[in-house]
């Protein structure tokens, strides 16, 4: 495998680097969500009593008569706390495949130039180590970007989850404080 890991040239330290960086913020995300989740999983008159960690803001404020509109801020607020990391993950899904083509280019370029350098017969040998620098980063960064752009689609799937909830959490207890429940 290191091997196959050097013969891919130098452009597979970025991917591989993307490759950590995504994984990473992945699974810190994946575990900040599913705790945000299953904290907001409770009924609503339970979440109210509770007041759990990224509903606090929300219903303090509404507890302190605040207008809908600066309630619905204070949500945004919590929704973009809950958002960081994942544009660096999806920036990571469009650079990784980048890199890999750019590994393409460059193991081409290679090919092409012991072929302008040879004042011999050019053997499919002299090529193979060009070429195999092109496979090899093009098939590096395929394997970090699909698998990231699919995490990170999870994710985002998982934040709008969390976000409706927000929301319906926090209009039913404005109804209850308008209504005087």
């Amino acid at each position: 495998m290191l091997d196959l890991f050097l013969k891919g040239g130098a452009l597979m330290w970025p991917i591989l680097l993307c490759s950590v960086l995504a994984l990473t913020i992945a699974l810190k995300k994946s575990l900040q969500f599913q705790g945000v989740l299953k904290e907001l999983s409770c009924k609503i008159e339970t979440i109210l009593t509770k007041k759990p960690g990224y509903l606090v803001p929300v219903l303090q404020a509404i507890d302190d008569g605040r207008n809908e509109k600066e309630i619905g801020i204070i949500g945004t607020r919590q929704i973009r706390e809950m958002e960081k990391g994942l544009g660096f993950l999806s920036l990571i899904a469009v650079i990784s495949p980048l890199l890999g083509l750019t590994g393409t280019v460059t193991g081409i370029i290679k090919a092409f130039q012991i072929i302008a350098v040879s004042q011999t017969q050019v053997n499919p040998g002299m090529l193979a180590g060009g070429i195999w620098e092109a496979l090899i980063t093009t098939a590096a960064g395929l394997f970090v970007a699909i698998p990231t752009h699919v995490a990170c689609h999870f994710l985002e799937e998982r934040l709008d989850e969390i976000a409706l909830i927000i929301k319906e959490t926090a209009a039913f207890a404005l109804a209850r404080r308008t209504h005087g429940d």
